[in-house]
Order: structure tokens, then C-alpha cells, then sequence
């Protein structure tokens, strides 16, 4: 049993068709409803049906360029929860938005909305983005270098931040008796003038109902563990092995508490992606079937973005050729082409191998097995420092989530996991996080 009191957070992870690569493929999956809104509102009723703390949206600012081979198409993240928002009433919703490439004001306006519409159950999932097609979307000649992009990104959270303090609580009286709409001297313009931004404000929305949307992240990089540190909230991060997924606990709850943080209020959210069987055989012939209907095309073009050399040559069942990591560079996400590099180095597998390996969740941990075997891995991981709980990443939708709903939930749940039902309405209520005072008020308390 876990400690008294501690539960697991479980979030949704949606990608259109489901998280294995060629899940569009397969036969008991929904390619043709990636456009469809409704499909969506389905998965998050059936998710909060289930307790769930959160359904989450990747997106990205620019079109994947394997789309000719694989599911890439996404609505904009706000409008796609905002739609969702308006069907359900206690799950989370969490979507990505880029420092890189949109701009302060208007993300702070967006995601504020989204926690009023929904009574408080947004999340922000603040990316700096990888893709560097993306630059030619917003008129730049070149991606900025992954240092930079960080440099932005602490800035950028800097001014989204002060626009959401800028209303204080009690900002907003409509006292029809006196007259007064709004106490303006709880509104505040925040004069940001920085190296990237230079922003007025106030925001244009009141306070929303959690002060502010959670702060999620997702980078795994030396720069991305110093930013979650110190900023995040929730973060989503992807492990091969218990050893690596326990190191980066203890090095980011670790780093939380040298700067006063404390580390409970950080979330660290693993990606898990479970092929569920009646028995191992079942499950494993389930992984199998669809990684039969991987596209070879698909995974070398995953392998050249991860590890920024071309493997089209090479016989793809010989050994991974393992010396050309060395030639290779990050060309996306630092910590994907080590994560990358550690299965070459542990595993030592063929590159069809390495390639079905990488299919089932773009390096995230897939894992074949019966529900039993599913609830064990989740709850030693849980009980051995390494994850707060996890993003459940089902290889294809909507059988896959339907399958961990069924036969997965009522196991934790009677190990004590999980919980029976929400015990709060909003995101931080879920993750058991404190709601923030704003930094003005603070300020008006302090000089008082």
C-alpha cells in the first residue's frame, strides 16, 4: 500500500487515433474522426466518468512532416478544450502552448478564459518548441538555438505570470448599489520591459478561479529540469527504466527544494502506454499486430529528427549501427536523442527493433501486459520515488483508454491507489496544489 493519504494523478494523454504511430491503422481504431469534435468530448466524459484528473493536447506550430504516413492532424489546443470544457464539469484540461512562437498577452488572455469558461480546471504545458520548421510559419529565418529558446521561455512566463496577478481577488465588485464595477485600485498595469517583451497590461480578463492556470512542462534537458524546478507544477516527462524515471525525481524534487519550493507541490507525470491482455500473450500479441503495421518510412524519419543522422541505407535488421550516435547531434529534444542513445547502449538492438521500439509512444514506456501486471508497474513506480502518476498514453483510441478504464482503474483503485471519486472541482484541487496569491496583493499585504 502506498503511504496514508498519497494518491496517484492519472491524466489522459490524447493524440488523434492513439499514441503508437501506425495506431491509425488498426482496425478497431477511429482515423476518421480525428476532425470530429464530438469524438474528443467523448473520450473526456468517459475520462471524468473515471475520476481523471486531467485530459492533455500536444500541439506543435507547424505540420509534422511525416503526415503522409501518420496522424498528425490537431485542432488548436484552447478551442479544442474550450469545446470540451463546455460538455464536462470536474476533469482537467491541459493544452500546449509555445514561448517561442506565440506571444505573452495573448496566451494569458487565452488560457484565463479557459479557467473562467471551465470554473478552474485549466493547465498551461509551457513548450519552447522543437520542431524548427516552425520558424518559416512566423516569418524567421531560423529556429533559435534550444539555450535561447529558454531564455525566452523564463521571460515569457515572467510577464504571463505578473498579467495574471494583475487583477487581485475582489477586483471585480458589480455592486449595483453603489455604482462601482470594478475596485480599480486592485487592477494593475505591469509595465514589463524586458530583453524579449515589453507589455503594458493589465490583462483584459479578471483573476480566474485558480489565480492562475498550472504550470506544466515537459523538457527533460539540463535547461528544462532548471526551469521545471523552479517554475513547474505538473511535469510530463518520458523513462525507459524505474532507475532512470527514480534519477529524475530525485534531481528535480531535489533542485525544487534548494530554491524553497517544496517538492509536493511538484507532479512528475511519466508517459505510459499499456497494451492490455487477459494474459502476457494476449498482450503481447496485441503490441505485435500493430507494430506490424509500422511504415519504415515513418520511424527512420523519427530517428533522423531524434538523432540528426539518415538511416534510410541501412539494412534494418542488423545490428543498430551505434557508432553513428556519435556523428549525430540533438536536433529536436536534447533529452529524447539520450533517452535514444541509452536504449542503443543497453539493448543493443537491430534498427527494425529500435524502430518498433520507438513506434509504440515516441519514447515513451510502453508496456504489454494483463491488468495485474499493469497495476504492479504503475504502484512500484509510485512507491519507489519515481513518479507522482502518469500521463496514460493508449496505443490506440478508443479501445485502448476503454481497456485501462475497465480492467486497470478498479485494481489501483482497491490497492488504495486511486480515488473513487473527485474530492475537489478544480485542476489544483485535483494534484493537491495550493492556490497562488497574487504577487500584488502580496505586495499590498507585506506594506500594510
Amino acid at each position: 500500500m502506498s503511504e496514508p493519504g498519497r494518491q496517484l494523478a492519472l491524466n489522459l494523454f490524447i493524440y488523434p487515433g492513439g499514441h503508437h504511430e501506425a495506431a491509425w491503422r488498426y482496425a478497431a481504431s477511429e482515423p476518421h474522426r480525428v476532425l470530429d469534435i464530438t469524438y474528443y468530448q467523448e473520450l473526456a466524459r468517459r475520462a471524468e466518468a473515471a475520476a481523471f484528473d486531467a485530459i492533455f493536447f500536444a500541439d506543435g506550430p507547424a505540420l509534422p512532416e511525416n503526415i503522409r504516413y501518420a496522424s498528425r492532424v490537431r485542432f488548436e489546443p484552447v478551442t479544442w478544450l474550450t469545446a470540451i470544457a463546455a460538455v464536462t464539469s470536474r476533469i482537467g484540461l491541459i493544452g500546449t502552448a509555445s514561448t517561442t512562437y506565440t506571444e505573452p498577452y495573448n496566451l494569458a488572455r487565452l488560457f484565463a478564459s479557459l479557467d473562467h469558461i471551465s470554473n478552474g480546471r485549466a493547465g498551461w504545458n509551457i513548450v519552447t518548441t522543437s520542431d524548427a520548421g516552425a520558424a518559416q510559419n512566423f516569418g524567421l529565418p531560423e529556429h533559435p538555438p534550444h539555450a535561447d529558446r529558454y531564455e525566452q521561455a523564463r521571460e515569457f512566463l515572467e510577464v504571463v505570470t505578473k498579467l495574471w496577478d494583475s487583477w487581485e481577488d475582489g477586483a471585480l465588485v458589480a455592486d449595483r448599489e453603489s455604482g462601482l464595477f470594478a475596485d480599480t485600485d486592485r487592477i494593475h498595469r505591469i509595465d514589463h520591459a524586458g530583453r524579449h517583451y515589453r507589455v503594458r497590461g493589465p490583462l483584459a480578463v479578471p483573476r480566474s478561479p485558480q489565480g492562475r492556470p498550472v504550470y506544466v512542462q515537459a523538457g527533460s534537458s539540463e535547461d528544462g529540469r532548471s526551469f521545471a524546478a523552479r517554475h513547474a507544477e505538473a511535469i510530463f516527462t518520458a523513462h525507459q527504466t524505474l532507475a532512470s524515471a527514480q534519477a529524475f525525481y530525485a534531481d528535480i524534487k531535489g533542485r525544487a527544494a534548494a530554491l524553497g519550493r517544496r517538492p509536493e507541490h511538484i507532479r512528475i507525470l511519466p508517459g505510459l502506454s499499456p497494451f492490455i491482455g487477459a494474459t502476457q500473450a494476449e498482450a503481447d500479441r496485441l503490441e505485435e499486430e500493430i507494430d506490424d503495421l509500422i511504415q519504415p518510412a515513418v520511424s527512420l524519419e523519427q530517428l533522423r529528427r531524434i538523432l540528426g543522422v539518415d538511416l534510410s541505407g541501412h539494412d534494418l535488421d542488423a545490428p543498430f549501427p551505434h557508432h553513428l550516435i556519435d556523428q549525430g547531434s540533438p536536433q529536436g529534444v536534447a533529452s529524447r536523442f539520450q533517452l535514444v542513445a541509452d536504449i542503443v547502449a543497453r539493448e543493443k538492438p537491430t534498427l527494425r527493433g529500435l524502430m518498433r521500439r520507438l513506434a509504440g509512444a515516441r519514447g515513451h514506456w510502453v508496456l504489454a501486459g494483463t491488468p495485474e501486471r499493469i497495476a504492479d508497474a504503475i504502484q512500484t513506480w509510485f512507491e519507489s520515488g519515481a513518479a507522482d502518476g502518469f500521463n496514460v498514453m493508449p496505443p490506440w483510441l478508443t479501445g485502448g483508454f476503454d481497456l485501462f478504464v475497465a480492467e486497470v482503474v478498479p485494481i489501483l483503485r482497491r490497492r488504495g491507489l486511486f480515488r473513487e471519486a473527485y474530492t475537489g472541482r478544480t485542476l489544483r484541487d485535483h494534484y493537491g496544489l495550493p492556490r497562488p496569491e497574487s504577487g500584488y496583493a502580496a505586495a499590498r499585504r507585506r506594506s500594510a
